[in-house]
C-alpha cells in the first residue's frame, strides 16, 4: 500500500509544512537560478504577457455554481446551484470541462493538476496573474474537496452527458437531469481517484506558505484518496462506461495515474512511502512504457518528466532512470533525430490526433520548457542516438508551437480566442454561442438553441481566452461551430499553456514592469 503507516506520514507531513517553502514563487530568488538568463530578447512576435492573462481569465467562463463578486466574465451567471442534491451531497462549484454543460471530475482533476504545475514550474514568472491563477486552482479544488467528502468514495461526475449533449442550452438555463455519479469500492476508478490525489497534492503546494491551513487540508486528502485508488484497483470506465465513454473513457488504464499520483505526493509530502512505493511498482505501472502522448487520459510521460527532476535537481540517485525515460519522449519530438516518431504539419504544429489536438501541443510545450529548466539546473543535455539536443532547442521547439496557436501559420490564425487580430469566432460552446443572460432573459429551451449551433453567426459572447481544438493534419480550420474536434476548447488545453507562456513573456522581458507577486 502507498500509505502503510498512516501516522508516520502525518509526522512527516507536519514537518514538512513547517519548513519554508517556495510554490507562491514557483521558485526561490537564487543567483543560479536557470532562469535568470543574462539576456532577455526585447523583441518577441508575440504578447506572450497578454495571452497569459486571457489564458487565465478563461476559466472563468467555466465555472459552475455561484459566481462571485469579483467574476470578470460577466456575461456568465450562477448555474448549476442544486448539483449534487440527487444524492443528498453538496456538488455546486468546479468547472465545465469544455463547450458543454457537464462537470466531468476525470478531466477537472487533470486541469487542476496542470494549473498547479504552471505555477510551481512559472509562477514567480506570473507577477500580476499570480494570483488570478491561484484563484482559477482554488475553484477546482474547493470542488474536488467536496467531491471526496466521503472516505472511499468519489463522486466523478455531474450531469449525464448524453441527454446534455441532446440540447444546445446554456448552463444558467439547463434543465437535464443533473444525476450524480460516483466511484466507490464496490466499482472502482483507480485511475480518477489518483488524479484526483494528484491534482490535491499538487495544489497544496502552490497553497503551501500562502494558506498553510489549506494546503494542509489539501495534502491530507490527497493521502487519503490515494490510498483508496491504489487499495480498489479498477478502470472507473468499467463501472460507469455507459455514462463517462466517449467523452473521457479512461483508455490507457489506471496504471498511468498510479505512477502520477505517486509522483506528486512525493513531491508534495516527502514522505519516503511514495518513494518506495515508485521504486517497487514502477516498472509494473509503465514507467518505461514507450506511449508518448501526455494528457487527461495517458500521465506516463509527465511522471517521467516530474519524477525526473528529483534525480537532476535533487540528486536522488534512486530515480536515475527516469532521467532516460523522459529523454525518450524528448527524443521522438525532435524533428531529423534517430527515434524521432512525431508527426507535425506542413506549417510546424505538432500533430497527434484529429480530436482537440491543440491540447497536446500545450502539454507538450509545458513539457519542453519544463524539462529544459531541470536540464539547466542539472547542467545536463539529451543525447538522441549521438544528436545532441540542448535546453535551448528544447524551448525553441516550444516557442515555435506556443507562436503557432498565438497566430505563426499558414492562415495567420490565432487559435486563442480574444488574441490578435484574427481568432476563431464560431467555437463550439453553449453559453458563448446563445445570448447572454443580460441580453436575453427569458429562458432559452433545450432545443431551440440549435438554430444557433447551426448557423453562421459569430458567437455572441467572446470566451476570452479559449483556446480550440486546432487546425486538422494539413493546417485547415473550418472555424464551424458544429465541429467539436477543431471547434470545441476545453480547460485541459489552457492549464498546461499557462506555465509556458509565462515562461515565454518572461523571457522576453514582458512581465518585468509588473509590480510583485500578491500574497494570498
Amino acid at each position: 500500500m502507498a500509505c502503510a503507516n498512516f501516522s508516520f506520514t502525518l509526522l512527516v507531513l507536519c514537518s514538512c509544512f513547517a519548513t519554508s517553502f517556495i510554490a507562491c514563487h514557483g521558485f526561490p530568488a537564487h543567483h543560479n537560478n536557470p532562469f535568470h538568463h543574462r539576456h532577455h530578447p526585447r523583441f518577441a512576435s508575440h504578447n506572450y504577457r497578454d495571452a497569459l492573462t486571457k489564458s487565465i481569465l478563461f476559466f472563468e467562463g467555466q465555472r459552475s455554481g455561484k459566481l462571485p463578486s469579483s467574476q470578470r466574465m460577466t456575461w456568465r451567471r450562477d448555474s448549476g446551484l442544486t448539483d449534487g442534491s440527487t444524492m443528498h451531497v453538496d456538488l455546486v462549484g468546479g468547472y465545465y470541462d469544455a463547450g458543454d454543460n457537464v462537470k466531468f471530475g476525470f478531466p477537472m482533476a487533470f486541469t487542476t493538476t496542470m494549473l498547479s504545475w504552471s505555477i510551481l514550474e512559472f509562477g514567480g514568472l506570473m507577477k500580476g496573474e499570480l494570483q488570478n491563477a491561484r484563484e482559477a486552482i482554488r475553484w477546482a479544488t474547493d470542488y474536488l474537496l467536496k467531491a471526496t467528502a466521503h472516505t472511499d468514495t468519489i463522486y466523478v461526475q455531474v450531469g449525464n452527458a448524453n441527454k446534455d449533449h441532446a440540447c444546445w442550452e446554456r448552463p444558467e438555463d439547463m434543465d437535464t437531469p443533473r444525476s450524480v455519479f460516483k466511484v466507490d469500492k464496490h466499482s472502482p476508478g483507480s485511475d480518477v481517484a489518483a488524479e484526483t490525489a494528484a491534482a490535491l497534492a499538487a495544489a497544496s503546494l502552490v497553497f503551501r506558505r500562502c494558506d498553510p491551513t489549506y494546503a494542509k487540508l489539501l495534502v491530507r486528502r490527497a493521502i487519503r484518496v490515494f490510498q483508496f485508488a491504489d487499495k480498489y484497483r479498477g478502470a472507473y470506465s468499467n463501472g460507469l462506461k455507459r455514462f463517462v465513454c466517449p467523452f473521457y473513457c479512461s483508455y490507457s488504464g489506471y496504471e498511468d495515474e498510479l505512477l502520477w499520483g505517486a509522483a506528486w505526493l512525493h513531491k508534495a509530502t516527502k514522505n519516503p512511502t511514495y518513494l518506495n512505493y515508485i521504486q517497487v511498482n514502477g516498472q509494473t505501472l509503465g514507467a518505461a512504457q514507450f506511449d508518448n502522448t501526455f494528457g487527461w487520459d495517458n500521465k506516463h510521460v509527465g511522471a517521467r518528466i516530474l519524477l525526473s527532476k528529483a534525480f537532476l535537481v535533487q540528486k536522488l540517485q534512486s530515480l536515475h532512470d527516469y532521467k532516460g525515460h523522459a529523454d525518450n519522449f524528448i527524443c521522438s519530438l525532435i524533428p531529423g533525430a534517430p527515434f524521432s516518431s512525431a508527426e507535425y504539419t506542413p506549417g510546424g504544429l505538432l500533430f497527434k490526433m484529429s480530436d482537440s489536438n491543440m491540447q497536446y501541443v500545450t502539454s507538450t510545450s509545458f513539457l519542453l520548457l519544463t524539462y529544459a529548466k531541470y536540464l539547466s539546473s542539472a547542467r545536463t543535455v539529451v543525447n538522441c542516438g549521438g544528436t545532441v539536443v540542448t535546453p535551448k532547442r528544447l524551448r525553441t521547439i516550444a516557442k515555435k508551437q506556443v507562436d503557432y496557436l498565438l497566430g505563426d501559420n499558414p492562415l495567420k490564425m490565432s487559435y486563442m480566442v480574444g488574441y490578435g487580430p484574427r481568432f476563431p469566432q464560431r467555437i463550439h460552446h453553449r453559453g458563448s454561442s446563445l445570448p447572454s443572460i443580460a441580453t436575453h432573459p427569458g429562458k432559452i429551451q433545450c432545443t431551440s438553441g440549435f438554430s444557433v449551433m447551426n448557423s453562421q453567426s459569430p458567437n455572441p459572447n467572446v470566451l476570452v481566452g479559449a483556446i480550440v481544438g486546432g487546425p486538422d493534419e494539413h493546417d485547415r480550420f473550418p472555424d464551424e461551430r458544429s465541429d467539436y474536434e477543431q471547434s470545441e476548447p476545453a480547460t485541459y488545453i489552457n492549464a498546461p499553456l499557462v506555465g509556458a507562456l509565462a515562461y515565454l513573456a518572461h523571457s522576453s522581458g514582458q512581465l518585468e514592469v509588473l509590480a510583485a507577486s500578491p500574497i494570498c
